[in-house]
């Protein structure tokens, strides 16, 4: 088997990237584009020692759960990569996706039982960020990488997000040009114009535009920019600029500038309501999170006047919200501008018991000397250093509460909990990323 050699392949199961997962002469085959029970035609793209990268190029004898995917663009974006599965089948390979995870990484024979699904498989991601990118020709595209590559392709529909995005985009790329703001090109570390993020909320319908620039101040064109895109819309609440002049792939730099508007969205969970910034951390889909945080309030409410520690807070979502049934929260977040937030979320629910750390959760947890009845854990996708779960077990009575977005990591560190002594009570997958190989996991850790 070598590279460009197309192969007639059967797509035996999924793997946990969403890629078909195939076998030829005894060796394994990552195929993009297919689903299990595919017969494919396959071109080899890349060949290692133990496996080997493909993509389909012609679908011989499709699988019953193949449907025409509902965004022209799937193929050539890659952005939904399980959208041409049917999204019953979908919840059902991200459960197998689990499920294996948990075996093969923590090594826990436990029965993974069905995501519980989006409420809303279209229109339900409500953040927004695309690369802007300037054409030799002098045209301004904005979309989304193709995958493995920083191939920029031009999105001006995409029916996962408010309409309203595409809409904001598409006078950001028509208007640019007039106010002499040029995109950012990557070869040359020039042009203006690197990100456009848009913050949306699904309660008030209300929307923030960041402009991410290659710069780090604002001209005279980059505000008559700012006030036209106000001006363009009713439902855009308010304009702000990220400055990020440094040769990096990561989107937001240390500094943003509102210019005109509120410099946050209201976002309603359950019965609170929350306060979004621009570079502030928030589901992207909230009405499947707020499934997830009632999932979390349940179970606090098994326990009485619990001590409860919310770990990487991000604005103190999950503290605020199990408010109502613990004698004390304390949320722990070491980005600064999201504890800010959570003040005022606070005033403005009159919440009196919950306590704001701006730390990273390690030192909290080395320098607090006191035990909580729960500790709430919603790490990023790398999961949780050993000694952050070692101080977590040593600070927490009776249960863990695992909120995690990476399956992988997860298992990881259920493993090392479990080899500490802990038993995992059971583990819910929530679709938070509909046809994507993404799933978000809450798991319950007695101590």
């Amino acid at each position: 088997m070598q590279r460009n050699d197309i192969l007639t392949l059967t797509i035996d199961k999924i793997s946990n990237l969403g890629t078909g997962i195939a076998k030829f002469d005894g060796e394994v085959i990552f195929v993009s584009g297919s689903c299990p029970d595919d017969v494919v035609k396959a071109k080899i793209n890349k060949v290692s020692k133990n496996y080997a990268e493909a993509e389909t190029v012609e679908v011989l004898s499709p699988s019953g759960h193949r449907i025409q995917p509902f965004c022209p663009m799937q193929k050539v974006c890659g952005s939904c990569q399980m959208q041409f599965i049917d999204y019953e089948y979908q919840l059902e390979l991200k459960r197998q996706i689990v499920q294996d995870t948990m075996k093969k990484i923590g090594g826990l024979d436990i029965e993974i039982p069905k995501p519980v699904p989006s409420p809303k498989i279209r229109n339900y991601r409500y953040k927004v960020q695309y690369p802007v990118v300037q054409k030799p020709s002098g045209r301004i595209i904005a979309g989304y990488y193709k995958p493995q590559s920083h191939e920029c392709v031009n999105i001006k529909y995409c029916p996962i997000q408010p309409q309203i995005c595409d809409e904001i985009i598409e006078f950001i790329r028509e208007k640019a040009p007039e106010y002499d703001i040029t995109g950012y090109d990557e070869k040359t570390y020039g042009g203006m114009l690197r990100h456009v993020v848009i913050r949306c909320s699904e309660y008030s319908e209300e929307n923030l535009v960041t402009l991410v620039l290659n710069s780090e101040n604002v001209s005279k064109n980059i505000k008559d920019f700012a006030k036209a895109i106000k001006n363009g819309f009713d439902k855009v609440s308010g304009v702000c600029v990220n400055f990020n002049p440094k040769k990096t792939n990561v989107i937001f730099g240390e500094k943003t500038q509102c210019l005109l508007g509120k410099d946050y969205i209201e976002e309603k969970i359950i019965d609170k309501i929350f306060k979004i910034g621009a570079d502030t951390f928030f589901q992207v889909n909230p009405s499947s999170a707020e499934n997830i945080f009632k999932a979390v309030k349940d179970e606090v409410s098994r326990f009485e006047n619990p001590k409860v520690l919310d770990a990487y807070a991000g604005i103190a979502t999950f503290g605020i919200v199990v408010s109502d049934y613990a004698k004390e929260v304390v949320s722990v977040e070491e980005n600064e501008a999201s504890i800010s937030m959570a003040k005022d979320v606070l005033i403005q629910n009159n919440i009196k018991n919950v306590k704001l750390y701006a730390q990273d959760t390690l030192k909290y947890l080395k320098s607090c000397g006191r035990k909580f009845d729960i500790t709430i854990l919603d790490p990023p996708r790398k999961g949780c250093t050993r000694e952050v779960l070692d101080e977590t077990l040593t600070h927490t009575k009776t249960e863990i509460i695992y909120v995690s977005c990476n399956p992988s990591t997860l298992a990881r560190d259920l493993k090392y909990l479990c080899e500490k002594g802990c038993k995992v009570k059971n583990i819910q997958p929530y679709d938070m990323f509909c046809h994507t190989y993404h799933i978000e996991n809450v798991s319950i850790i007695s101590v």
